[in-house]
């Protein structure tokens, strides 16, 4: 099946090297291109993308902006996109913002080109692209913000997973990434894989990040803790 992607980028460069690159490959298809937010979102309810590279800061309407729009769209419009946010940081406040609207992860502009082609693929296959370093920011930003763990009906929720996806659980909401989950238990990356997506689907989560909070408002992390 084919991937159709939109980039929405206010640095022609940029969209058009980036068009080159995935129009290559034979499961992509660039459908769309836009030089703001505004314009994007436009492009993106016309085309119907599954996933559309949304650069964070442009004119008219930023990347934040237009992925709210996209992510929360008015009654009527059904379409809802995947959005990869593209950024030239490495990880700011518009990372989390971009996070709590709904993306589903963000992608360094100068990234390798392998990494761009195999993010579009994950995040139009349902997962989330959220690098660990990302995660133990996140981490550190839920700690600051909400301290105290919330132990009532989320906490509940915990029953339903087998000890090993509550281990599991444990260990993204820690920082660590597949394979250093894979190693720590010993398993198969691939078996990691999916008892992370058991974990999700059982307690009704959409990615890592939402993950990551769910742990430490249940109280299974404590921040700070080793």
């Amino acid at each position: 099946m084919t991937i159709r992607v939109i980039i929405v980028d206010d640095q022609a460069m940029v969209r058009a090297g980036f068009a080159a690159l995935l129009a290559a490959q034979p499961d992509i298809d660039v459908v769309g291109e836009a030089p703001d937010g505004r314009q994007g979102v436009d492009v993106a309810r016309a085309a119907h993308p599954d996933v559309v590279l949304m650069d964070v800061r442009m004119p008219e309407l930023d990347g934040l902006a237009a992925a709210r729009e996209l992510l929360h769209p008015p009654v009527g419009v059904t379409h809802r996109p995947k959005v990869l946010m593209l950024t030239t940081f490495d990880v700011d406040d518009y990372v989390y913002e971009a996070l709590r609207a709904g993306a589903s992860g963000f992608l360094l502009k100068d990234a390798p080109p392998a990494d761009l082609i195999s993010a579009v693929r994950v995040v139009a296959a349902g997962e989330a692209l959220l690098a660990p370093s990302v995660t133990r920011r996140l981490i550190a930003d839920f700690a600051a913000s909400r301290p105290a763990p919330r132990k009532d009906t989320t906490a509940l929720r915990l029953n339903g997973l087998t000890p090993r996806e509550t281990e599991v659980l444990e260990l993204i909401a820690r920082g660590l990434s597949n394979q250093e989950i894979a190693d720590h238990l010993v398993l198969a990356e691939q078996t990691v894989k999916t008892h992370i997506g058991r974990v999700l689907a059982k307690l009704d989560l959409r990615d890592r990040a939402q993950a990551v909070v769910f742990a430490y408002e249940s109280g299974l992390v404590t921040p700070g803790a080793s």
